[in-house]
């Protein structure tokens, strides 16, 4: 076996270890986007996007009319806070809401259960609102989500929970929130988690794929996790690290040993002759 041969082979051997590096289009988003198509994009962003309350959200539902004393008793009490030797002056409301329970209903004052579940806000305050109507004159009726977030984790530059602005946010907004993804993301292989009606569901999103507007998961729900996966240069450079150290050595090592072991049995170069016989 010839020495190029046995370092040919370690070569190889390196390349196949080294496989997982990143290239410049497996970090590129939305590289196969097409912009003569953006009308068909357009056309699903034509509808409204409105979150969807579920089991669990954080309600707040405010009454308001002309004569303000009639929608009063409707309304929850403003709580007060104030610090040790403030006086009721200093005091300063806090925000009260309903926690919506897991049958999916929250209870008003005077009007009883609503079925809220699955409903948008608006459609939860026509609820509302059509109850009232029989009470109060023209009451309006208006229905918020508190503080709705989502979950970014795993090789982003800042994980954890984010407030979604307006109850809406879309999973490239999400991950703008959270520092973009690291070098180590895989942005072909992102997993969104949501639960929709005590179910939950799963998806699998290519962040490089134009496809990704027409998803039902470009935009979030409340309460939805993202998690991107790391990739094998991540494998490789965590936990793994002295593992593929030691390969390496030990293939090294060895290339050594056999490239000393075929010098050392190679046939000496003779430059005696036969001789000329006298």
């Amino acid at each position: 076996m010839k020495k190029q041969t046995i370092y040919s082979l370690f070569v190889v051997l390196m390349c196949s270890l080294l496989s997982g590096c990143v290239t410049q289009k497996q970090m590129t988003y939305l590289i196969d986007l097409d912009p003569s198509k953006a009308d068909s994009v357009n056309a699903s962003f034509s509808r409204q996007v409105e979150p969807v309350i579920k089991a669990g959200d954080a309600l707040s539902v405010t009454v308001s009319a002309i004569d303000a004393e009639a929608v009063a008793p409707y309304n929850q009490p403003t709580a007060v806070y104030a610090g040790v030797g403030e006086s009721q002056l200093a005091t300063t409301p806090t925000l009260q809401y309903y926690t919506v329970d897991g049958n999916g209903e929250i209870e008003l004052p005077l009007l009883g259960k609503f079925k809220v579940e699955g409903l948008k806000r608006s459609e939860a305050a026509d609820a509302v609102r059509e109850r009232l109507e029989t009470h109060v004159l023209n009451p309006t009726v208006n229905v918020m989500l508190i503080n709705p977030s989502v979950t970014v984790m795993g090789e982003v530059n800042r994980p954890g929970r984010y407030v979604m602005p307006n109850g809406r946010v879309t999973i490239l907004e999400a991950l703008g929130l959270a520092g973009d993804l690291t070098i180590y993301g895989k942005r072909d292989n992102v997993l969104v988690s949501r639960e929709t009606n005590g179910k939950m569901e799963f998806a699998r999103i290519d962040l490089g794929s134009a496809d990704l507007f027409t998803s039902p998961y470009y935009y979030l729900e409340q309460n939805d996790v993202i998690y991107v996966s790391p990739n094998k240069v991540r494998a490789i450079s965590s936990t793994n690290a002295s593992l593929w150290l030691s390969v390496v050595s030990t293939v090294a090592s060895a290339a050594t040993v056999i490239v000393t072991v075929v010098n050392a049995t190679k046939p000496a170069n003779s430059n005696s002759g036969t001789g000329n016989g006298n």
